[in-house]
């Protein structure tokens, strides 16, 4: 199993990286801000950078230490990895099996499942907890439609009809989100799911999440030697990681709407912590992305008995674990695929 590492989060946009030996520095105006030996680090994201020098990317690529730039939205633009290292029989079975069609219906129909069925869970604790705070009368039948949804999932025959089924259920699920908000309803509303740009408070927080979440997974599916560029219900587009959108769907419910209901309901962000912009994508404050990412790898260093493996491990590393199993599957060392299943 992988060592938990850490990531640094670089949020100041006026910040540049560079290389002293073998530490990272970060200055900001030519004033050193910060710095950490390179070999502490397991990955760097920095948020509008200035840049890095092409020191720090040559010795970020000779340590195995990712470095990945997004934009102020979070969008991501690049990335620096060293030299690919994963298993070519694996990679070979992967573009194989992505080739051919009853493999990736079968494998599209696991990954969305396991979504559903998180989202479910994520709505029933929400009613066993603050039922007695809002009614329940709009979520209990999104809960029955999810239901039914994972139900015909289980025999879908296409793809086709797998992303009918999956984008359905979304609509269901997203209808009651703004129901288990039960503060700060003047600044957190979900009247739909609006991605590029998102266009209000709680798609900017879910849009932020779910960037750092597809690099999670990224990471993840490249340590175990597969590509994360090749999916199986994300087809194949330049530059877009396929197979990591693909891992990433079923971890969605419990890494990152839990996580932004919680910041929510407990008050910890703000709706003056956002800004809209002329253009009406609304982006976070830089202090409100550190309160974002503190939350962020608190939640990943607690733990949790996974359901298939029977061990406890750290929550942020189930990417690693479910990109695990997706790799002993491929090579016929499972029988199935088995997606994370929140109990």
């Amino acid at each position: 199993m992988r060592k938990m590492l850490n990531v640094l989060y670089v949020t100041t946009p006026e910040a540049f990286l560079a290389k002293d030996g073998e530490n990272l520095v970060v200055k900001v105006q030519d004033n050193e801000i910060f710095r950490t030996p390179i070999h502490y680090l397991e990955g760097i994201v920095t948020f509008g950078y200035m840049g890095a020098s092409p020191a720090l990317l040559g010795l970020c690529a000779e340590r195995g230490v990712s470095l990945t730039f997004l934009n102020e939205h979070g969008k991501f633009l690049a990335s620096v990895s060293g030299p690919v290292k994963g298993n070519v029989l694996l990679r070979r079975k992967q573009y194989r099996m992505a080739d051919f069609a009853p493999e990736c219906t079968k494998l599209a129909s696991r990954f969305i499942i396991g979504k559903l069925v998180n989202c479910r869970t994520v709505i029933r604790r929400f009613m066993s907890d603050h039922g007695n705070k809002c009614g329940v009368d709009n979520i209990e039948p999104v809960s029955k439609e999810l239901a039914r949804s994972i139900i015909r999932l289980s025999r879908a025959s296409s793809l086709e009809e797998i992303r009918g089924i999956e984008g359905e259920a979304a609509r269901y699920y997203f209808s009651v989100f703004d129901d288990m908000i039960l503060y700060q309803k003047e600044s957190f509303y979900m009247k739909e799911r609006s991605r590029r740009p998102p266009l209000d408070n709680i798609n900017a927080l879910l849009s932020f999440l779910y960037t750092l979440l597809v690099l999670e997974a990224r990471s993840a599916l490249e340590s175990v030697g597969l590509d994360p560029y090749v999916g199986f219900l994300h087809r194949d587009r330049p530059g877009r990681p396929g197979l990591a959108l693909d891992l990433m769907e079923e971890l969605r419910p419990y890494l990152v709407d839990r996580l932004v209901l919680t910041l929510i309901n407990r008050r910890q962000i703000t709706g003056n912590d956002f800004i809209k912009k002329e253009s009406g994508g609304v982006v976070m404050k830089e202090g409100a992305r550190k309160t974002v990412l503190e939350a962020w790898q608190r939640r990943k260093r607690e733990e949790i008995t996974h359901p298939f493996l029977t061990e406890k491990i750290h929550i942020g590393l189930l990417p690693y674990a479910q990109a695990l199993l997706l790799s002993r599957y491929l090579r016929g060392d499972l029988d199935d695929y088995p997606p994370f299943i929140w109990k």
